[in-house]
């Protein structure tokens, strides 16, 4: 069903356009113009605005041949660095960078595989469902383009987002997630001649760090620090640090229950230290943002039962899993729309040696040409 050669010339295509987070408009524009020649209203939204990128989120609508639900379809246009001038290398059946570059797989080859998708359906006159389709722009940094596309656009409420690994699975389950930053005030004074005047913010932070549990506290749960800056010289006690890190839950009550444990570690360091209140030295302030919130789709939902039966038409078997990343579909989900995460079979992805074999991109494809189908004739 899928065209092979197709799909390996888009992807190739795709991969070595560059669209580094905040300059995908080169890749956006490859996107509409393919989307228009498939029979798609395309537009852009003015998400860009808020993410300071060159351009929207890419977002398209295919009628369908029934009257079904629609479909929500999505994947990330820009890729993480190094990722300009990517050259592709496909060998027995393998895509590989040249070397010195990520490859892009994630998540062109999303990207790759929608377009084929659609084709395939279009060109062949399957039954097809009214499909959305969102590509977005700064998923990378932040997820910043799913957070500024607004939902309401939608008439789906439910979809799949491609930007996974296992092409076996369908992620229902994902973190929670929030980032933080402490900034912890000390006093300097030279750290030869005086230092018992002063109050060292790194120590202050050392003592809070070593209450903290860090790495993997529980099945569901993480905690990381992942930058530590203060301090100017030698010879003077510092009188500031700033530490960032990230705290990751399956469930709320646990992620707040970090959150509070950090706040906790940073006000008892400060009060051995001296301090305690706003007006004397040591002091702390600490700042918590969301990241993304958790997504949990049933395993009775429509979105799994749709791809575990495309699974089992095809002679393979979907399983749901659950994972530690997050996705745009954490967003989506957020927004209200329950969409389950499928695998396109990138490896070793944000590093140099990310590949991809054209046999799992086209199993993706298939699997997602028979959910389609199927939805279509579920709705006719």
């Amino acid at each position: 069903m899928i065209n092979t050669d197709r799909l390996t010339e888009r992807f190739i295509r795709f991969a070595e356009t560059d669209s580094p987070s905040r300059s995908e408009k080169a890749m956006a524009d490859m996107l509409a113009e393919e989307l228009k020649a498939l029979g798609a209203e395309v537009s852009f939204d003015d998400a860009h605005a808020g993410c300071g990128s060159q351009t929207g989120n890419l977002f398209a609508r295919f009628s369908g041949t029934v009257d079904a639900a629609p479909m929500l379809l999505s994947g990330h246009m820009d890729t993480v660095v190094p990722g300009e001038g990517i050259q592709v290398v496909l060998e027995d059946g393998v895509f590989r960078s040249a070397g010195d570059t990520v490859l892009g797989g994630d998540d062109k080859s999303a990207l790759a595989i929608i377009l084929e998708v659609m084709e395939t359906l279009t060109e062949k006159n399957l039954p097809c469902p009214p499909v959305e389709i969102v590509f977005t722009v700064c998923e990378e940094i932040g997820l910043l383009g799913a957070k500024h596309f607004d939902t309401k656009k939608l008439k789906s409420d439910m979809g799949y987002i491609l930007d996974s690994k296992d092409t076996e699975a369908v992620v229902t389950n994902a973190p929670f997630a929030v980032h933080y930053t402490v900034t912890v005030h000390g006093v300097s004074a030279h750290a030869g001649m005086e230092p018992e005047k002063g109050v060292s913010a790194i120590a202050v932070a050392s003592d809070a760090i070593t209450r903290i549990t860090c790495g993997r506290i529980d099945s569901e749960t993480t905690c990381n620090i992942g930058k530590i800056e203060g301090g100017s010289a030698t010879n003077i006690v510092p009188d500031r640090v700033e530490i960032t890190g990230e705290a990751r839950s399956h469930s709320k009550e646990k992620l707040d229950a970090i959150v509070e444990s950090i706040h906790t570690a940073f006000r008892e360091a400060v009060v051995h230290a001296g301090g305690g209140d706003d007006e004397t030295l040591p002091r702390f302030e600490i700042d918590v943002n969301e990241d993304f919130p958790g997504t949990s789709v049933p395993h009775d939902h429509a979105v799994v039962a749709l791809a575990q039966e495309a699974g089992k038409a095809l002679g393979r078997t979907i399983v749901t899993q659950r994972v530690g990343g997050g996705s745009d579909a954490n967003v989506f989900f957020g927004k209200g729309i329950t969409a389950g995460v499928l695998g396109t079979g990138m490896t070793d992805v944000h590093t140099v040696n990310e590949s991809i074999t054209l046999a799992d991109m086209t199993a993706c494809a298939e699997l997602l040409c028979t959910i389609l189908g199927n939805h279509a004739k579920q709705g006719a």
